[in-house]
């Protein structure tokens, strides 16, 4: 039988040492597995380096994506969240083993992955594209940073309100004092979106969502636009704000900065067993009846 894939590459959560030993395990169980089916196996470098693993051929996180054409995140979303960003140039597909508390990203369990992984081996598989979002930070009329992220991003502070200017499509939506705002994927509707009120988007939907955080004005409520949309948000006043990318990603954010947000040209894919519902994910990690 011909596999799916013939080059796949893990990339393991290795910043826990509590749990290091234990992900190690998984992943030597995991890569033998794959091994034994002919199947090159990488391992990331940094990955490789803390769990001293050096049986297998490694690469650098920002290089393995032309290696492999399937990569296995074994951690947490975070970790997903920081993969999927590396490599979202190299339009691999991603799957998730979780290891992690939620596990809204990397939904597959360890004492299930080897069946499971059997299974999309064998093109089992359903392929789920998700959105991305490129913001860019220009200041003075020059663009000082740019970065994207597949949950949110958010400008926020954490110490006293802030004044914002929203705009959709260069049309003036609103002047908003709170304590921030989430534009939010509808992957990150699960995460930052959610715990500030905002409405969870079913991953298919072309859209972007915009959830205030605590705003002074109790009729403003979180809204959603067509991904296609540009938005852009101008700091009229602002006390320590920052603006943050996946929450893993932080900068210093000035009055009149301006940041725009709109999808990226590029997207990430996961792969979930053919059985996958998105439905039995939410009701089962929200603990819905």
């Amino acid at each position: 039988m011909t596999l799916a894939f013939q080059s796949i590459a893990i990339i393991g959560k290795y910043m826990n040492q509590s749990a290091l030993q234990l992900m190690r395990k998984d992943l030597l169980d995991l890569a033998e597995h794959l091994s034994a089916k002919n199947i090159q196996v990488w391992v990331e470098q940094d990955t490789a380096q803390h769990a001293n693993i050096t049986t297998y051929k490694t690469a650098a996180l920002n290089n393995i994506g032309s290696e492999v054409d399937l990569v296995i995140v074994m951690g947490g979303d975070g970790t997903m969240l920081s993969v999927a960003r590396s490599l979202i140039d190299f339009n691999v597909p991603l799957v998730g083993i979780n290891q992690g508390r939620f596990g809204f990203l990397t939904d597959l369990r360890v004492e299930d992955m080897l069946g499971q992984l059997d299974r999309i081996l064998a093109g089992d598989y359903v392929l789920e594209p998700r959105v991305i979002l490129s913001a860019t930070v220009t200041r003075d009329g020059q663009e000082v940073h740019a970065n994207c992220a597949l949950n949110d991003v958010v400008v926020k502070s954490a110490l006293r309100l802030i004044e914002l200017e929203v705009s959709v499509d260069e049309k003036f939506v609103h002047k908003q004092r709170s304590d921030g705002l989430i534009i939010s994927t509808p992957t990150g509707t699960t995460a930052y979106a959610l715990s500030a009120g905002g409405p969870i988007l079913h991953p298919n939907l072309q859209a972007i969502s915009l959830v205030p955080i605590c705003p002074h004005t109790l009729s403003n409520r979180p809204i959603a636009v067509h991904s296609d949309s540009q938005i852009d948000v101008r700091m009229l006043q602002l006390g320590n704000a920052q603006l943050s990318f996946d929450g893993q990603f932080q900068m210093e954010l000035k009055q009149g900065d301006k940041v725009t947000v709109k999808r990226a040209s590029q997207s990430v894919s996961l792969l979930h067993p053919s059985d996958y519902c998105y439905f039995d994910m939410l009701r089962n990690k929200l603990n819905w009846g």
